[in-house]
């Protein structure tokens, strides 16, 4: 998949922009708060129609204006998609493909397979097990069509079992029961294609951590549920009086985790910044390795925003090989330091393009 023609109107703080991509290596230069991850935010809501800053959809419109729209050509296996995204305040945005709107957003999840990485990924390490469930869902949702159904099946289930949790009067146990069984129902089906991900996915995860690190070090990967220690309506119905107490579900896939390990122990409190970046670094070339394998059989986009920050000499070189081969498809990085895409670009055999970013205005060099 090549994404050939980006267009951007009062998307964040680019007014008007309007850009011819190479089908390899796409490089943006700028100082930071100039734009440079504007412009991958709008390719990342291309294929997610989100931002992966705010899940307000009106703080992607530029201060001042009253709508934003974001228009994206792919070829796809040598059929091109126009995939075109806009909205004016106080309204819902609207999808279309190929100027035909989607009824159901989620229809067009997994059309536009792509990996971003960026500084934001800090909170997978430091932040709470929900950050580590949206990795597993953001990836399964790109290739299994029915995983966000799923997901969301459940996710209504508990927020009604919640909410008769936290009600004054006593909850009617034959309806508390019913949003129960269907938590459970739901539950063990994304339990079982978390697990299959997880599996198949942590030896190419450990591939590239070694890859990048030289070695230096050991890393895993683990996936914990409550799934785990039974039928799940049993292990939910167990503990109804505690959650009673409490006012919210203490047990179900909502509580998932993925513990993440460095040298044996968590490198939440092990790893250096050079390491933890390495980490997440692998993380997200093992997800684009596993959506290569599978999903909608395209390359998808890979989207690497201030990736050599915090790294030593011989791991950006490391990185550096590995993103300039044949495996990876059409790459978009940013960067503040030329040298470091120069180093990228000597081994792109000419294929490249190099954009200037500054105040939100793009220029091709």
């Amino acid at each position: 998949m090549i994404l050939k023609k980006l267009t951007i109107l009062n998307y964040r703080n680019i007014s008007d922009a309007q850009l011819d991509f190479s089908p390899k290596i796409n490089c943006l230069i700028g100082q930071n708060g100039e734009g440079k991850t504007n412009v991958l935010d709008a390719i990342f809501f291309l294929s997610f129609t989100k931002s992966t800053t705010s899940s307000l959809d009106s703080a992607n419109v530029k201060h001042g204006e009253e709508m934003m729209m974001v228009q994206g050509l792919y070829d796809m296996n040598e059929a091109e998609e126009e995939i075109n995204i806009g909205m004016k305040l106080h309204q819902k945005k609207t999808v279309k493909r190929n100027k035909k709107a989607y009824k159901k957003l989620s229809e067009h999840i997994g059309l536009l397979p792509l990996i971003m990485v960026s500084p934001n990924d800090s909170s997978l390490i430091s932040g709470g097990s929900e950050e580590r469930r949206k990795l597993m869902d953001l990836v399964i949702s790109q290739y299994d069509t029915e995983y966000l159904t799923t997901l969301a099946a459940y996710n209504k289930a508990l927020q009604q079992r919640n909410s008769m949790l936290k009600a004054e009067e006593e909850p009617n146990p034959d309806i508390i029961s019913v949003y129960e069984e269907m938590m459970a129902m739901y539950g063990e089906k994304i339990y079982a294609k978390r697990k299959t991900f997880i599996e198949e996915f942590i030896p190419l995860f450990q591939t590239f951590y070694t890859r990048i690190s030289g070695g230096n070090e050991t890393v895993g990967l683990s996936y914990t549920s409550h799934c785990q220690r039974g039928a799940l309506l049993d292990v939910i119905q167990r503990d109804r009086a505690k959650d009673r107490i409490m006012g919210y579900s203490l047990h179900g896939i909502h509580r998932d985790e993925l513990e993440m390990t460095l040298d044996g122990f968590p490198i939440k409190n092990e790893g250096s910044q050079g390491q933890n970046k390495t980490y997440l670094i692998s993380l997200k070339l093992a997800q684009f390795d596993f959506l290569s394998r599978t999903g909608s059989k395209t390359t998808p986009l890979l989207l690497l925003d201030d990736i050599f920050d915090k790294l030593d000499s011989s791991r950006v070189e490391n990185i550096v090989n590995l993103v300039s081969g044949s495996t990876f498809g059409q790459i978009f990085i940013t960067d503040t330091n030329r040298e470091n895409m120069d180093k990228l670009l000597e081994r792109s055999n000419g294929d490249f393009k190099i954009f200037t970013v500054k105040d939100g205005v793009i220029t091709s060099n």
